[in-house]
């Protein structure tokens, strides 16, 4: 519950000093910018090296080694990680977010996102379909330690040069890319975000999962909380603006907000965690979800390169035959996976109680 009311509050925060608006945290989004600043893309108006996932990645790693859960594991099913994060990647630039901005967004108003959110809980309900007649991605193995530190040591190295204003780095001029908080800001809530999400194991995906699976509600609580601490903030910084249309960048077109999330939430359900979560267990040690982090970043690329993201204008008809295309692919997998695997392992269901 903690962490999903302080996510709530810093993503509020995060907007009134620069963000866009319902875009606190978005790690899709994020991930998105990062992979423009990378040169992966040129759509120019989506290129920044974000702070909030580099602090996000430095406070999960220096909490995992000070209470010693740093452990590098790893080589459990790379490739169809990488694949499961790529289209997964797509189904949210359909929907204009990952399941944490689902939620930031209906808290400041953007009715859109209903419609998003009952698209997660089909896409979690039919992942879990799957695991339920055996999916698996496999066992995870300890590797040398070497191989789970490069994630982190990689993303320590490119915070000091944001840090130190190099300018190596592309960066939007305009659009969304160019509207964010302060770096010291960001940077400084990304890690306090990493710091609890790796002590609390939180996850939007293992919220509803859990309580379909096992009526657990300790993840489902803090979903709820970040909705409730962003409403309430929302509403006292007067950037609560409720409504389906002019909303900051989503669209109103149920039935794709409804596929794109839906599509995203059963590809990352069979990865067993939410982005956020993956982003925290690579900065673990789990190399695994180092694979589906570079997954989400090529998916994003992707996306952009070819013109399948959407934009506030609409869905793109490329970006319409890919979330089907993608579809079918995610449920022949989850289908052949069911048959095929039957060892579990890596980042799969944790129940936590």
């Amino acid at each position: 519950m903690v962490t999903g009311g302080v996510i709530g509050l810093l993503a509020v925060l995060l907007v009134k000093y620069g963000n866009l608006a319902n875009m606190g945290y978005c790690i899709a989004c994020f991930l998105r910018d990062i992979s423009g600043g990378l040169g992966f893309h040129r759509a120019a108006p989506v290129q920044y090296i974000r702070p909030e996932i580099l602090g996000m990645v430095i406070g999960a790693f220096g909490a995992a080694l000070l209470t010693k859960e740093y452990r590098s594991v790893g080589g459990s099913s790379p490739f169809l990680r990488f694949f499961l994060a790529f289209v997964g990647m797509i189904g949210m630039l359909i929907f204009l977010g990952c399941p944490v901005r689902a939620v930031l967004r209906l808290a400041g108003g953007d009715l859109n996102a209903i419609v998003g959110i009952v698209g997660l809980v089909a896409g979690i309900g039919m992942g879990i379909y799957f695991l339920n007649r055996g999916f698996s991605l496999g066992r995870a193995n300890v590797q040398h330690n070497l191989n789970g530190q490069v994630f982190p040591l990689v993303t320590l190295a490119i915070t000091l040069l944001v840090l130190f204003g190099t300018q190596v780095f592309f960066v939007s001029q305009e659009g969304p890319g160019s509207m964010h908080a302060p770096v010291l800001l960001a940077l400084g809530a990304g890690i306090i975000v990493g710091i609890l999400a790796q002590r609390s194991r939180f996850c939007m995906i293992g919220g509803i999962r859990d309580f379909i699976l096992f009526k657990d509600m300790h993840l489902l609580i803090g979903f709820l909380a970040m909705l409730i601490i962003a409403f309430a903030g929302n509403l006292f910084t007067g950037m609560f603006n409720p409504g389906f249309a002019g909303q900051t960048v989503a669209h109103n077109d149920g039935v794709w907000n409804f596929l794109g999330i839906a599509l995203a939430a059963t590809a990352v359900t069979l990865l067993g965690g939410c982005p956020l979560r993956q982003l925290i267990a690579a900065s673990e040690g789990n190399t695994d979800c180092v694979i589906t982090i570079l997954g989400l970043i090529a998916g994003a690329a992707f996306a952009h390169n070819f013109g399948l993201a959407t934009s506030p204008n609409g869905v793109p008809v490329a970006g319409q035959w890919a979330v089907v295309f993608s579809l079918i692919l995610v449920l022949g997998l989850g289908y052949l996976g069911s048959k095929q695997f039957s060892i579990s392992g890596g980042v799969n269901i944790e129940h936590n109680s």
